[in-house]
């Protein structure tokens, strides 16, 4: 009888160490985890954040991502790990498991091809400097044309903000093109026509006022403070003009080319009855360096 009771005691013991252990491991591992995922948003938050042209504090794309993925990877080895040993713990052989995993990881993959793309996409536009955070792009795929501000790039999606506010999750293998406006918005070169007879300074002045008064009016679309030039004589001509330089959102060129123009058009008719507005001509592309006048 008392070699019995040993028996049973010995093998009910057993029994209770190897749960505790199960128990022990995938606390060990739930930790490691929670540990490792802690410490990368810390490194990601504290030492790559950078501010945005907004103010706000964004993270450097390739490193959030690049950080993120490796975070992924170690958590997916440790949760393997962990449970290949607590089965083994229960008697399973570890070479079932590990073959049933891989015939298990296999149709998944089969399975997932959409995602595999994603992420293959969404590496390749970080790595390969296609967009940045805060980037404003316009982007052509499936989906049709986006244009907006760069807010995210994730493995599966990319968040772009529009002009409008919303926030269009984009899945990366739809992305055709890319085209990126340089310095955040896209440039608006309006050249202003000074009326014969006119003060060249003074036209100016009267220009930078308009300028201005459209910038504090419209500041979600005129992205920063116009420049205006000197007064500049044409080429091949017997005419001078005033250069006004806008950081526009792209798309919305109706108010540089509509409303602008009206008002430019209305002041310089105080000087020149005739003034028209084929004589503000617009247009977009790199402009050359201009001392700014301030308006009065």
């Amino acid at each position: 009888m008392g070699r019995i009771y040993n028996h049973f005691f010995v093998h009910e013991s057993s029994a209770g160490i190897r749960i505790l252990l199960i128990v022990v491991m995938a606390a060990l591992a739930h930790v490691a985890v929670k540990l490792i995922r802690h410490v990368s948003e810390w490194l990601i938050m504290r030492g790559h954040g950078q501010k945005g042209p907004l103010g706000a504090v964004t993270q450097k794309p390739k490193f959030v991502t690049v950080t993120r993925l490796a975070v992924s990877g170690v958590t997916f080895v440790i949760y393997f790990v962990a449970l290949g040993l607590i089965v083994q713990e229960c008697g399973f052989s570890l070479t079932t498991y590990m073959a049933s995993a891989s015939v298990v990881g296999l149709a998944i993959s089969f399975g997932s091809q959409g995602l595999v793309q994603d992420i293959v996409m969404g590496l390749t536009l970080i790595f390969w400097d296609a967009m940045d955070v805060n980037d404003m792009v316009e982007v052509a795929g499936a989906t049709g044309n986006v244009i907006g501000r760069v807010e995210e790039i994730g493995m599966r999606y990319t968040k772009i903000v529009n002009f409008y506010n919303q926030r269009i999750f984009i899945p990366n293998r739809t992305i055709g093109n890319v085209s990126r406006f340089p310095q955040g918005g896209a440039d608006a070169y309006a050249d202003a026509q000074i009326p014969d007879g006119a003060d060249p300074q003074a036209v100016a002045r009267t220009i930078a006022g308009i300028a201005t008064a459209m910038w504090v009016q419209f500041g979600a679309i005129i992205l920063s403070e116009p420049g205006v030039g000197e007064a500049e004589a044409a080429q091949g001509g017997g005419w001078k003009f005033v250069r006004v330089h806008f950081k526009i959102w792209p798309g919305q060129w109706s108010l540089i080319e509509v409303t602008f123009r009206q008002q430019l058009v209305k002041a310089m008719r105080a000087v020149d009855p005739s003034y028209s507005d084929w004589q503000v001509p617009v247009t977009y592309r790199a402009g050359t360096p201009m001392r700014v006048i301030r308006s009065l």
